[in-house]
Order: structure tokens, then C-alpha cells, then sequence
């Protein structure tokens, strides 16, 4: 056999879930005969295992309650169409991080942000301003069809159960592919990394020349303090400054005065005084960090 007799929305599921250990016995032999005899399926097993190893490795375990299970399986058999759950999830955690998402090129209401600015060009980094270490940027799964069919399989969901990394996917997935997939894609992709190697945030950039900062989890801003996201491509250059906001919310960022994105590209958040760092470079804390890879 050269080809997969399955439709590909079917056989990336079946990929993705074998990674995840969630295929019921039927579909896991099934999987086991297309790793002997399908090299196209043993590439996209390898894929996903790349896609799923940093937020395997970054997650915090999680339990859930014994419920959980039955909740699930009865909204999934009362609510077939997959569309409407993954709109609610998106909302869900756009609530979740201050408010409903942006319209393309817009500003959260009542936030405070300033920046511009286009995503660089230059080597490859693997240390923050400060010097620190950055962790290897994980390789986010894109392909809609994939996403949609494991937002609908039982058995997924199972797996759910198990710990903290399936939900951190899932919601990485809800808020750099959009409801199912919908919307301009993104060229380039940065997972911002929190002091305990916890996901923290995501910068979506676009072959426009345009991006989009998407906080992950809250963050708790001093009276007098703001945040600054900076973006570093040459260390010779320096960290530049994409603007700041006075609280952590998704935000439009304007890159097109900078060079093109490349691939380990450096992103940043620092806690600076209000008005911004008075050096033109990062003085605070860093919060949260990470670089860019390939948006697959």
C-alpha cells in the first residue's frame, strides 16, 4: 500500500490519537497495521509526537473530578455539532483572559496598549535579554480537520481525565487555530513560557505583517506598573519594543516597520514602570518568553 485507504481528516485522527494513547482496541490495531505497512502514517505519528512533546513536558498534572466522563459523553451525544462547541470553548477562554477576542486589527475594550512594529529576521536564539535560557518553541498542530475530529471523539475527551496536558492543548489549539480553523492562518507561531515552564501566552504572526499577542493565563499588574512585549532577532540589534498594555489581554501587534519573521525569533513580556522602560530596554522582570517556529 502507498496511499491510506482512510479519508485524512480520519487518518490525522487517527494519528493524533495514537500519540495520546486514547484509540479504543479496534482503532489501535488499525493504527498499529498502518505504522507496519503506511510510511505516511508513521510521518504523521512523528509529527504529532514532535507537536504534543513540549506540552507534554510543560504541562502541570491535573484531576479531574469522576464525573467529568459522563458530563462529556451526554453533551456530546446531545450536542453533534462540533462547530458550536468549539465557538464556546473559544469564548470560553477569551473570557478566561479578560474579555472577547479582537476583531482583525482592533484593541481590547478598555485596555491600554501601545506598539509597533514587524516581525525580524536573524539567527537563531536561545536566550532571553536577561540571558536566561529560552525553551524550544513547540511545534503547534494546525490542521482543522484533526482538531475538529478529536473535539468530537469520545475517546479523546477520555483521555482528558488523565492530567493538565490535554487541557493545555486544547486550549493552545482554540486560540491559535480559532474556531475550527477559521480566520487568516498564522506563518510563524511563539509559545511564551512562564517561570515554572508553565504555557503563558501565544504570539500568532501573519504573513501580513501583523500579529497577535493571546495571554493565556491572568496576569497581576502593580499600580504603577505596565507590561512591555519586546521581540529580539539580532542580538547585535537589541530587544525592540512592541508596545505596552496595563493588563494582560489579546492584543494586535503592528510588525511591519520590523524585518520578516524567522524561525527562533525571541518574544518577551517584562514588567516595566508605567510609560515603559525608561532605557529602551527590557529593566523588569521577565514574565513570560519563548521563540517562533513554523505554524504547521
Amino acid at each position: 500500500m502507498s496511499a491510506p485507504a482512510l479519508p485524512p481528516e480520519d487518518f490525522d485522527r487517527l494519528a493524533a490519537e495514537h500519540v495520546l494513547g486514547l484509540l479504543e482496541p479496534v482503532d489501535a490495531a488499525q493504527a498499529e497495521r498502518l505504522l507496519a505497512e503506511e510510511p505516511a502514517f508513521r510521518q504523521a505519528v512523528e509529527d504529532w509526537r514532535l507537536r504534543f512533546a513540549e506540552l507534554d513536558a510543560t504541562a502541570l498534572p491535573a484531576e479531574a473530578p469522576d464525573s467529568l466522563l459522563a458530563r462529556i459523553s451526554a453533551s456530546l451525544d446531545a450536542t453533534p455539532a462540533a462547530p458550536v462547541a468549539a465557538r464556546t470553548l473559544a469564548q470560553a477562554t477569551a473570557d478566561a483572559i479578560g474579555g472577547p477576542g479582537l476583531a482583525a486589527g482592533g484593541e481590547a475594550p478598555g485596555s491600554a496598549w501601545r506598539g509597533g512594529g514587524a516581525l525580524p529576521s536573524g539567527p537563531d536564539l536561545g536566550r532571553g535579554t536577561d540571558g536566561t535560557s529560552v525553551p524550544p518553541p513547540p511545534l503547534i498542530p494546525h490542521p482543522a480537520g484533526a482538531f475538529s475530529a478529536l473535539w468530537r471523539s469520545l475517546g479523546f475527551w477520555r483521555g482528558a481525565g488523565i492530567g493538565g496536558v490535554t487541557a493545555a492543548l486544547v486550549l493552545a489549539l482554540a486560540v491559535v487555530i480559532g474556531p475550527l480553523g477559521r480566520g487568516p492562518t498564522a506563518t510563524y507561531v511563539a509559545v511564551l513560557m512562564g517561570p515554572q515552564g508553565e504555557p503563558a501566552a501565544v504570539v500568532n504572526a501573519f504573513a501580513d505583517g501583523t500579529a497577535e499577542l493571546i495571554p493565556l493565563r491572568t496576569i497581576a499588574v502593580p499600580d504603577g506598573r505596565v507590561l512591555e512585549v519586546w521581540t529580539l532577532w539580532d542580538p547585535a540589534r537589541g530587544p525592540v519594543s512592541l508596545g505596552l498594555t496595563s493588563e494582560a489581554r489579546r492584543i494586535p501587534l503592528d510588525l511591519k516597520a520590523l524585518p520578516r519573521t524567522a524561525p527562533n525569533q525571541l518574544f518577551e513580556i517584562t514588567l516595566e514602570p508605567q510609560g515603559g522602560s525608561p532605557t529602551g530596554r527590557p529593566t523588569g522582570p521577565i514574565l513570560m518568553k519563548g521563540t517562533t517556529s513554523l505554524a504547521l
